[in-house]
């Protein structure tokens, strides 16, 4: 049986990275990557380890003109793809929106939103009957995260929405597409917006007391990509331990 490709942004660390380990002993996996070179190095070792056939893919989606260029590369190591996990996205220093500067804001949408919209995009172009893909949104969607990352939070609730218009384009293709809600999860993101103790901070508050795993979350994205969900699509799969 033909391997299927998945391609996944942001593989370098956290849920991307997760995603792609235990993608990798069904899955031929296009990885994605901005700056963490050594990360994406671990990340793919690990995935071919697992039997995966993997290539690696550098751009900076803050710039969404790149993402075409991304798809190029893609084209030149693949003859396929069957699965997209949209996962590359930012958060910043926790701040009032009264004090966000046009900088930030335009850097988080392009991102977080226009880059994504893009990526999707450009996958459909090449998916066919039974692909699927997996926006990673947050449950920041659903708080707003107010005082903190407001500009995040609107950027996954515009990712949400454009997943609802995707699935509902896409559908008639046998094209799925869904979107999942991570809540707190214990990744490096927390430290790369400057506020690395948030992880242990806000675990109380949540219903199961702890925050979750990248795996977790990881195991989530993959059941929704896999045949098993051969009939889900247009929704949004929270994995936030009830909050």
């Amino acid at each position: 049986m033909t391997r299927k490709t998945l391609l996944i942004t942001g593989a370098s660390s956290g849920i991307g990275a997760a995603t792609a380990v235990l993608a990798a002993p069904d899955h031929d996996l296009a990885l994605h990557f901005n700056s963490n070179a050594k990360g994406m190095n671990e990340t793919a070792e690990a995935a071919r380890a697992a039997g995966a056939r993997v290539t690696i893919h550098q751009t900076d989606l803050s710039d969404p003109h790149q993402v075409a260029a991304l798809f190029d590369d893609f084209d030149r190591q693949h003859q396929r793809l069957d699965g997209l996990v949209n996962n590359a996205g930012i958060v910043d220093a926790p701040m009032d929106v009264s004090d966000f500067t046009p900088e930030r804001v335009m850097r988080m949408v392009a991102i977080n939103l226009t880059s994504p919209i893009l990526v999707a995009g450009q996958a459909a172009r090449r998916m066919a009957d039974g692909a699927a893909i997996v926006n990673i949104s947050s449950a920041a969607a659903r708080f707003g995260s107010p005082g903190q990352y407001v500009d995040y939070a609107a950027t996954k609730g515009g990712l949400e929405v454009f997943s609802k218009g995707l699935a509902q384009e896409l559908a008639p293709k046998g094209i799925r597409v869904t979107a999942i809600r991570p809540g707190i999860i214990a990744t490096p993101i927390h430290g790369k917006g400057g506020d690395a103790e948030r992880v242990d901070r806000l675990a109380p508050q949540i219903p199961m007391r702890r925050a979750g795993q990248a795996e977790e979350v990881a195991r989530a994205i993959l059941w929704l990509l896999s045949d098993q969900a051969s009939y889900v699509t247009d929704t949004v799969l929270d994995v936030s331990g009830g909050r």
